[in-house]
Formats: C-alpha cells, sequence, structure tokens
C-alpha cells in the first residue's frame, strides 16, 4: 500500500507558477522509478503528452518532476519542476 502524499507549502506554489497538477505529481509518485536527489532526497520524472502553449510557445511534451522525502508515514512533496519540451 502506497503511503499519503502530503504536498509542501512550497511545493504547491510551485506547481502553480510552474503549470503542474496535483493529479500528475501524485501519478508520478505512484507509476515513476525514484532515483536519489540532492540533499538526500528522492526524484521521479514522468512525460505527458501536454500539445498547448506555456509562456506563449507551443510545446509538445511537459515533464513532472517531484522532488520528495520519504518519512515514516506519509510523502512528503518537497518541490516540484516541470519541464516543457
Amino acid at each position: 500500500m502506497m503511503k499519503s502524499i502530503r504536498l509542501s507549502g512550497h511545493a504547491r506554489e510551485n506547481m502553480r507558477y510552474r503549470g503542474a497538477t496535483e493529479q500528475e505529481v501524485v501519478e508520478v509518485i505512484q507509476t515513476a522509478p525514484w532515483g536519489p536527489a540532492e540533499l538526500g532526497r528522492l526524484e521521479c520524472r514522468k512525460d505527458f503528452a501536454y500539445g498547448q502553449e506555456w509562456n506563449g510557445r507551443f510545446y509538445a511534451t511537459k515533464q513532472v518532476r517531484p522532488i520528495l522525502v520519504e518519512e515514516a508515514d506519509e510523502i512528503v512533496v518537497v518541490t516540484v519542476y516541470v519541464y516543457y519540451f
């Protein structure tokens, strides 16, 4: 059973500015392999078909990359990066 996922305030703010949804972040955490990230944290990433404009440019793909910490009873999302290409 997957632990509950909690988004920090910082992560929520980053998601809003960078164009990720909570549903996308949860899907990435639940389906993509995790690997080591800076400061002892974990990361995972997943590409989503996008096919829209972001900041005035058209992009076919959006990659969502949450940075997280696995605690005893929950997964805490520290920040979220989003790449468009």
